[in-house]
């Protein structure tokens, strides 16, 4: 987190401590609304359709828990989910009797059209919700949701799960077509942590509550949002201060250094690991991550949290080590605050563990 993001939030917090009732009580409705004007200049849409949440979880979460599925219903997401939003698809269905459909995209991946090809032979008539990561966790895959919208039946409601695209990638969330948007603002945002939204059309708003029921039921989303219990608000109102820095650096250039360097460590890696791509050496499925086949020779650790502890305890390098699909992966990500010589030295790291 900035320094200058951070001293905003102390700002806020000293202010609140000073003086509770009134921020808390009284004043905190308009102030999270010029926060959501901000928001909504930064990410589309209208300023009252976004409801803010800790993390991109919760905001599924309080998707999953608002819909009301019946026997029958089937939830759809990919192989490549987040964990927690599987597991928590996971207790929705036993909850309600629905059906859990994972459908396996192949990774590695040869571009937007196999990936959609892939979800369109989960989809059916039973077919509810379907829940699309815009930018994978483990696999850090940009699908094409855009194009998702035309493939679903009219009953299919669609929810993006955009923890990794805010401030990673140009955005609009109304354009995708989505019913529902979860997203953080922490990571390339790099807003405090706790700073999340979920993003609702105007149709779902009515019937769409947050994961904490509290005194503002039944008063319509923005109130149910904005009240959800005495928290530590400092988090959501330091959001102007990410965004005023992130225009301070220029967006654009954001944008672009953080993607050209994804793309370059990419390359790096799989030439020096002497590995196969998952995705295109072009960059067209990246953002500002990627994901590299580590080779077997790596798996003489014996779990993957011990070779991430290994390179952080020798080396001092802190990275995902990932075991997905039976394979070893690493994921690296390039922010404005790493160098070429990052990824050189994580490579260095690597091949002397296959030597030694």
């Amino acid at each position: 987190m900035p320094r200058c993001v951070r001293a905003a939030q102390d700002h806020w917090r000293d202010r609140i401590e000073a003086d509770p009732i009134q921020i808390i009580g009284r004043r905190m409705q308009s102030l999270l609304a010029e926060v959501k004007i901000e928001l909504a200049k930064f990410l589309g849409g209208s300023p009252h359709s976004y409801g803010f949440v800790t993390n991109a979880t919760e905001g599924v979460n309080a998707v999953l828990r608002s819909i009301a599925f019946e026997p029958g219903d089937e939830l759809l997401c990919t192989d490549h989910v987040y964990n927690a939003v599987r597991q928590a698809m996971r207790n929705r269905v036993a909850q309600c009797g629905a059906l859990l459909r994972e459908v396996p995209v192949a990774f590695p991946t040869l571009g937007a059209d196999e990936m959609l090809h892939a979800i369109a032979q989960g989809v059916n008539s039973n077919t509810r919700l379907v829940i699309i990561d815009h930018i994978t966790s483990p696999t850090a895959i940009r699908f094409p949701v855009e194009r998702l919208r035309a493939m679903l039946p009219a009953r299919a409601l669609l929810l993006i799960d955009g923890a990794h695209a805010p401030g990673g990638m140009r955005l609009d969330v109304p354009v995708l077509d989505g019913d529902f948007y979860a997203a953080n603002l922490h990571k390339w945002v790099m807003a405090p942590r706790g700073s999340a939204f979920v993003q609702v059309t105007a149709e779902q708003a009515p019937h769409t509550h947050p994961c904490i029921i509290s005194h503002e039921f039944g008063k319509g989303f923005e109130a149910e949002f904005d009240w959800q219990g005495t928290r530590d608000f400092s988090a959501w109102l330091a959001i102007p201060a990410a965004l005023q820095f992130l225009a301070h650096l220029g967006y654009q250039r954001v944008l672009q250094h953080n993607h050209q360097l994804a793309v370059w460590a990419h390359a790096l890696l799989v030439h020096g690991l002497d590995v196969q791509p998952a995705s295109p050496l072009d960059g067209s499925c990246l953002t500002t991550m990627a994901t590299v086949r580590l080779p077997d020779a790596l798996k003489r650790f014996e779990k993957v949290e011990h070779l991430q502890a290994d390179l952080y305890s020798v080396d001092r390098i802190e990275v995902p080590i990932i075991d997905w699909g039976d394979r070893w992966w690493v994921r690296v990500s390039a922010a404005v605050h790493n160098l070429p010589s990052h990824y050189e030295q994580l490579l260095k790291a690597l091949r002397s563990r296959m030597r030694s």
